[in-house]
């Protein structure tokens, strides 16, 4: 009786559970509603991604032009000047001296070819110099004295002797207007001298001072004050980072979509930030070595951004490239596969794609579905197979214009 009893329970709770599990067979047919959009072509960006590092627009060493004791040095490290500001003063004591003697020198040849210690004559010609004039006189008076003789002598009025002496002393006269003539050259000479070595006095006192020569921020400093330092010797240096000067190499495959004016979008390690420039230069030839072409563009000098910095940018070398796309959100990723799940015939298919481009939402899909297809938006859970009711989720190819390119 007991044994009866229990297999009559046993059977019943077989019957149980089978009725429960039919009961719920139907539920897993149930249509699942689905936002779902269609696959189409939309213009996107076209850019190619390379590496490159940021470097000063300029940099100087700047050096002593002349040598001596080091009186001060205006700058430190990340000092920012501007174009004409004094970076370091070397004594000017002696460099005062020297141009001192430099004026005396030229007053004093000014002196020697006649004209004011400090006038405002500059080239006097050699007939204007006092010795040039008195030969010239002399040898006036000589020829005179000359001409008359011969012509006495031709109507025999006049020795011989004579015509020899007039003839002798014309000579010597035209011999000494020669000699001061040279002369004169020779004072010109030293005068021109004299006023270059006031030039050089004058620059060199000038160069004393060590100014910035464009408008920057101060990379270094290497020398103190109380330093005594030789020609050419680095006080400090001196970089220009606005804008700053961006160095990338592109492959020489896409060499030729790279050209100058093209905008640059830039994003560094530790930084979330998007930065942008501009192509400024593009390098004439491929790098033998390499095979790469040089490339510089110019960014605009913002926090985060030093030189040095390795980056990764992006070159737009086609603003509106037709590309097959779907949202963002249609996306499935796992285990580093790319999937979305398709509607076909009212049911869920998982399909394996490949991506390229990513712009504002969209993304490229360069295998895995043709235009015109559907796929499903946030898909979740979805298993392939499923039953699905499509709903569309209003974005459209003329939404897709609308929302712009770029991240």
């Amino acid at each position: 009786m007991r044994l009866l009893c229990a297999a009559l329970l046993v059977a019943g709770g077989v019957s149980c559970r089978k009725s429960a599990s039919e009961t719920r067979a139907p539920a897993s047919e149930t249509v699942r509603s689905v936002k779902v959009a269609t696959v189409v072509l939309r213009p996107m960006e076209k850019f190619i991604t390379v590496a490159g590092t940021l470097a000063a627009q300029e940099e100087a060493t700047l050096s002593v032009k002349v040598p001596g004791r080091l009186e001060k040095v205006a700058v430190d490290l990340g000092s920012v000047v501007k174009r004409g500001d004094l970076i370091a003063q070397v004594e000017r004591r002696d460099y005062e001296l020297r141009l001192q003697q430099s004026k005396a020198a030229v007053s004093e040849a000014r002196a020697a070819v006649g004209l004011s210690l400090d006038g405002s004559e500059e080239n006097p010609s050699v007939e204007t110099i006092a010795t040039v004039k008195q030969a010239r006189a002399v040898l006036n008076e000589a020829t005179k004295n000359r001409e008359r003789v011969e012509r006495l002598s031709r109507e025999g009025i006049s020795a011989q002797s004579e015509v020899d002496a007039v003839e002798a002393i014309y000579s010597v006269a035209v011999a000494r207007h020669e000699t001061a003539v040279e002369e004169a050259r020779t004072r010109l000479a030293v005068l021109a001298q004299r006023r270059a070595d006031l030039d050089v006095a004058q620059q060199q006192l000038l160069d004393t001072s060590i100014l910035a020569p464009f408008d920057g921020a101060i990379q270094s400093r290497a020398a103190s004050p109380g330093e005594h330092l030789q020609l050419g010797t680095p006080v400090a240096s001196l970089v220009r980072i606005d804008p700053l000067r961006l160095r990338l190499e592109v492959p020489e495959r896409e060499s030729a979509l790279v050209q100058a004016s093209q905008s640059v979008r830039i994003s560094i390690e530790g930084s979330s930030n998007v930065f942008r420039g501009v192509v400024a230069r593009v390098s004439p030839a491929i790098t033998e070595q390499n095979r790469m072409l040089m490339i510089e563009a110019d960014v605009p000098a913002q926090n985060g951004l030093r030189p040095g910095l390795f980056v990764r940018a992006q070159i737009v070398v086609r603003e509106n490239e037709p590309a097959l796309s779907i949202p963002a959100s249609a996306l499935i990723v796992f285990a580093g596969i790319e999937k979305v799940i398709a509607v076909e015939a009212g049911k869920a298919r998982e399909r394996t794609v490949n991506t390229g481009r990513r712009a504002a939402g969209w993304i490229e899909i360069t295998s895995g579905l043709k235009p015109g297809e559907v796929v499903v938006l946030e898909p979740g859970n979805l298993r392939t197979g499923q039953a699905v009711k499509a709903e569309d989720s209003g974005i459209t190819a003329t939404e897709n214009l609308r929302t712009g390119n770029g991240p």
